[in-house]
């Protein structure tokens, strides 16, 4: 059974070839094509969701930076990073999720695919982050 959360980590794994590995927008595509939820809504969900943030990339980092005192983009594990992406895209680009919705998401993606204090250091990240949707920031 497709879920959104398959989704986003479908998403993350995109993102972080890209951010990792090198390789093009369309390869990457083309080589998680296996990983896309199998339901086509969650499957366009993460499709957008990648698209979405590279498409936003240099806004998304620009948000992080100011929200993430010490804490350049480079120094922080790439997975964690792409999962920041990830989830302040969807705060800044789908306000029909709930802001709590994404950050626990976000939460709970880092418990499986990053470190046991990842989850902490996302989470204080987002909570900060939530302020783009609050003030409206960005539409």
């Amino acid at each position: 059974m497709s879920t959104r959360r398959e989704a986003r980590e479908c998403s993350l794994r995109m993102l972080y070839m890209l951010d990792n590995c090198a390789i093009k927008f369309d390869d990457v595509c083309n080589y998680l094509s296996e990983y896309l939820p199998k339901r086509e809504s969650y499957k366009i969900f993460a499709i957008n969701l990648f698209k979405g943030v590279c498409e936003n990339k240099q806004n998304i980092d620009f948000f992080i930076n100011l929200y993430t005192k010490n804490w350049e983009l480079e120094r922080m594990a790439v997975v964690d990073r792409n999962i920041i992406r990830l989830a302040t895209y969807e705060i800044m680009a789908t306000p029909d999720i709930s802001v709590n919705v994404i950050i626990n998401e976000a939460v709970e993606i880092s418990k499986k695919f990053s470190t046991k204090d990842s989850s902490k250091f996302i989470n204080g990240v987002l909570d900060k982050l939530k302020i783009i949707r609050t003030q409206k920031i960005v539409e």
